[in-house]
């Protein structure tokens, strides 16, 4: 190793000029160098042209076989000898350049020379069409081994075929053509060959798109328009169907398939679809036929014929409830309203209600407007604790006890009793808000036109159990000793004389301002209000005028 800085030295390789008789050893160590001046003997070259060896002419190496050639081409290490312009390896063998003394001297070495006739001529093997390429330059050569892969470029039928520089690589060319043996290359066989493999399956994706998309577009036509198996007619027969809250069309369709109201869930569907209130089919209970088609099922349903539920009506007393509950069970008149009165505390009132010894029904105002259903484990008990439940909701969420505290009630019963008079007194709901300003005008301590007293025909039918405008006289009805009989009574009564509905209570909770002390309902949409007396007998009078031309 060098010193450090110091130059670095190498060895050089002997020099040996090309004079042998300086350097006869070397010569003679060199037979390679010998041959190639003996060659410039022009006596030898005579000899070797005229014996027939190829070698010489334009300096490329003796001819061989091709298919020895190519297989010694092949097997060939890729190594790049060195190329200095003097020669170049070809695998053969070293190849000086040619003398100045060669006639050939200037040459261009790799075109094709013409050569005199003479005996033993070797035949020029790269002027034919099926001749190979004559050899290259070392930069310029590509070798390849036997394993090469073929490009993965795909050609198209019409393009060209694209030769290699290696010969005798047309191996698996099966073209017809006449030099088709002489290219290396993709063949015209090959491409048919994938792209119909491709074709396949290219085809068979295509099939099967066409089969799911097909499968799916059935199944959504069918879902869509077909209407299922169906029954035709009205039915016969009678069977009690229960739809649970929050059911959808599909799920009754199979309800109703599964007691055999319906032949398929499919042919309800359909007809609920096709009709405007198919899809306003509420929950409940039903009594239906067996084998009904799809829409006779559907018509049943959507008005609300044959389904198996009890509608409470706003206003409704609870006589009226008891003995609708009786009917819709079947049961002897009279039951409900035992089994009210006896488990009326076992029923969930509020602790706030039946807070007076003269309440005639303690239920009175908590069975609440509604609509219940009438399951097959239906019990008067069970759908009054419904109704008694359901009210308890409404009250709570509209706060009774602190909205009555404001209006100046003693207690949340008392405000549930202004609901009843207003449900009862008030024939249409827009007159709703005046009417309750009414009876929290005549409620006033001061009040100069009645007294204290409300005067409501509505409190006299409740104690006698009718519904009527004749109630008979005043000077009767003052007579009439009854914790409920307001004409003689002042304040409320005792308790609700009813069941108010949503908006009864509402407009209980929510008067309308104004100083009325009376009113009238003449006609549907006129009702009369009146400050003084005076101007409500004005206003009755008017009100049998029109019942006498209405043929009251």
């Amino acid at each position: 190793m060098p010193h450090a800085g110091g130059p670095q030295q190498h060895p050089q390789e002997p020099q040996y000029p090309h004079d042998p008789q300086q350097y006869p050893q070397y010569h003679q160590q060199n037979p390679q160098y010998q041959q190639d001046q003996y060659r410039q003997d022009p006596q030898y070259q005579q000899q070797y042209v005229q014996q027939g060896y190829p070698e010489q002419q334009q300096g490329y190496a003796p001819q061989q076989p091709l298919q020895a050639q190519q297989q010694h081409q092949l097997l060939q290490p890729q190594q790049q000898p060195g190329y200095d312009g003097q020669g170049w390896d070809t695998g053969q063998g070293q190849y000086a350049a040619v003398p100045q003394a060669d006639p050939y001297l200037g040459a261009d070495p790799y075109a094709q020379q013409p050569v005199g006739g003479y005996p033993g001529e070797a035949p020029d093997l790269y002027g034919t069409p099926e001749a190979y390429p004559p050899p290259q330059p070392p930069g310029r050569r590509h070798l390849v081994t036997e394993q090469e892969p073929e490009p993965e470029a795909e050609y198209a039928d019409d393009e060209p075929e694209k030769a290699s520089i290696l010969p005798g690589g047309g191996d698996d060319d099966d073209s017809d053509e006449p030099n088709a043996g002489g290219r290396r290359g993709r063949s015209k066989g090959k491409p048919k060959r994938r792209n119909g493999a491709a074709c396949l399956i290219a085809a068979v994706v295509i099939v099967a798109v066409i089969g799911g998309g097909g499968y799916y577009g059935y199944d959504y036509i069918k879902s869509k328009f077909s209407t299922g198996e169906d029954y035709a007619g009205e039915g016969e027969g009678s069977v009690a169907i229960d739809i649970p809250k929050g059911t959808g069309v599909g799920e009754m369709g199979r309800i109703l398939k599964a007691h055999g109201v319906v032949k398929s869930a499919d042919a309800f569907v359909a007809a609920a679809k096709a009709n405007p209130k198919g899809g306003a089919i509420q929950a409940g209970s039903y009594v239906m036929k067996e084998h009904m088609s799809g829409k006779a099922a559907v018509d049943l349903m959507v008005n609300g014929a044959g389904v198996n539920a009890l509608d409470v009506i706003p206003g409704w007393k609870n006589i009226q409830v008891y003995k609708a509950i009786d009917d819709k069970l079947k049961l002897k008149e009279g039951t409900t309203k035992d089994i009210a009165s006896k488990e009326a505390k076992n029923l969930g009132l509020p602790e706030w209600a039946n807070n007076n010894k003269d309440i005639k029904d303690p239920l009175e105002g908590f069975l609440y407007p509604a609509r219940y259903d009438l399951s097959k484990d239906a019990s008067p008990q069970s759908l009054l604790k419904q109704m008694v439940a359901k009210s308890n909701e409404a009250y709570a969420s509209a706060d009774l006890q602190g909205q009555a505290a404001k209006l100046g009630l003693a207690n949340p019963l008392q405000l549930v009793t202004v609901a009843s008079l207003v449900q009862a007194e008030g024939k249409y709901q827009h007159d709703f808000d005046k009417i309750s300003r009414v009876v929290y005008n005549r409620l006033k301590p001061g009040n100069t036109e009645t007294y204290g007293l409300l005067d409501f025909d509505s409190t006299v039918n409740y104690i006698k159990g009718q519904s009527t405008l004749d109630v008979g006289a005043v000077n009767d009805l003052r007579k009439l000793d009854d914790p409920y009989n307001t004409y003689k009574i002042k304040g409320l009564p005792a308790g609700p004389i009813g069941n108010p509905g949503p908006d009864a209570l509402k407009s209980a909770i929510n008067p309308a301002a104004g100083p009325w002390y009376y009113f009238v309902s003449v006609n549907e949409n006129e009702t009369l209000f009146a400050v003084t007396n005076a101007e409500h007998n004005q206003n009755r009078q008017r009100y049998e005028e029109e019942r006498k031309k209405a043929g009251q």
